[in-house]
């Protein structure tokens, strides 16, 4: 059994059926979280010196589907964690990196805060501030909608600091720092959404990932870079959970003397749905294979995968409850949960109007 084969057997067996009552909780348990955590799972691409299971860009993606198929929650705990644990491996001192990716591999649980509520697509506007006080940073602001801090142990917190902006890694106890639950969120409702205010926090400046300052946009889009990626793999685990469910629905159900799937208006919903999975799951393996050779594509890449798989998961989604009828609509259940989880992957790490920008800057390149 590979690493990923074993990490994989591990998230089936930790989620198991619980999925749908984790999200009709709204939470999933904190010792599942922890045990998932220092088995590696939540952050498996982290380096094995630093306590990771280090696993490949595409095996990783692979990992990241298979959790999108069980639970779209506890996937988006696995993007938050991982983009957490890739920002410190890519802008933490040797010293910051060997302790807080231990932390993460051990059961720590890491969550990254960007948005704003006047900051969501144009990260540009960010107004949170990290300011040097001595040996000593101050931290002032207000985050929105950051994924696991409801869970998080620390937060990367994303703010301007001297010319530029940096990560600081803000434990969650610290004083100063409130975090609030988002109240029935409409997808991942058990993923830990929460807003987080930070009211003159100070922790010593060694919290400040690197210690330098730098531009808003390398920082910002770095870690988007694996979040949409990320995000693009559990669409695929969104949409092969949703085939799986209707293909087996409609060649049980039978309607008009024979199955579902024999009528032709049925059939090519289930065709267009083989085909999205299909089309997402090639976007993602080439935007991991940029990943894993450092290709100059990777950005655009990453964001034609997320951009596709979000659109495709939530048609696929809307297909199955379609396909499922009075069986699909059941709240909890896995259409329905996809339904309205494919809707925010059409938000998230990138809306699909902010994609289609990037995406058509790209048309404009090739032909200047």
């Amino acid at each position: 059994m590979t690493p990923r084969e074993e990490l994989a057997a591990l998230l089936s067996e930790e989620v198991g059926d619980r999925a749908g009552d984790w999200d009709l909780a709204g939470a999933i348990p904190l010792e599942t979280l922890r045990r998932l955590g220092a088995e590696g799972v939540l952050c498996a691409e982290v380096p094995a010196e630093f306590g990771g299971r280090g696993l490949s860009g595409l095996d990783n993606g692979e990992l990241t589907a298979h959790a999108g198929t069980l639970c779209s929650s506890l996937r988006s705990v696995m993007t938050s964690q991982g983009m957490a644990a890739w920002t410190i491996q890519r802008f933490g001192t040797r010293e910051q990196r060997s302790k807080e990716l231990a932390a993460l591999t051990r059961g720590d649980l890491a969550a990254v805060a960007f948005s704003e509520p006047q900051a969501g697509s144009d990260l540009a506007a960010i107004a949170t501030t990290v300011v040097d006080d001595g040996d000593s940073v101050v931290l002032s602001g207000h985050k929105v909608w950051s994924t696991a801090s409801a869970y998080a142990d620390v937060l990367v917190v994303f703010g301007r600091y001297q010319d530029g902006a940096a990560a600081v890694l803000v434990p969650t106890r610290a004083p100063g720092v409130t975090v609030r639950p988002v109240p029935q969120p409409l997808g991942c409702r058990a993923a830990g959404h929460a807003d987080v205010l930070l009211e003159d926090v100070r922790l010593p400046a060694t919290r400040v990932l690197s210690g330098a300052s730098v531009s808003l946009g390398l920082l910002t889009t770095i870690a988007l870079t694996y979040g949409r990626l990320s995000v693009a793999w559990g669409c695929v685990g969104i949409i092969r959970a949703c085939l799986t469910a209707a293909a087996t629905h409609a060649r049980a159900r039978e309607q008009f003397g024979k199955p579902l799937a024999e009528h032709q208006l049925v059939a090519r919903h289930l065709a267009e749905m083989y085909v999205a999975e299909q089309t997402a799951t090639r976007l993602c393996e080439h935007a991991s294979g940029c990943w894993d050779s450092r290709s100059a594509e990777l950005s655009s890449a990453s964001v034609l995968a997320k951009h596709a798989a979000a659109g495709h998961a939530a048609h696929a989604a809307s297909a199955a409850v379609q396909i499922l009828a009075s069986a699909g609509s059941v709240d909890g259940g896995t259409v329905a949960r996809a339904y309205r989880d494919a809707k925010l992957m059409q938000i998230i790490e990138g809306s699909e109007e902010i994609c289609q920008l990037i995406l058509a800057e790209r048309a404009l390149e090739r032909v200047t």
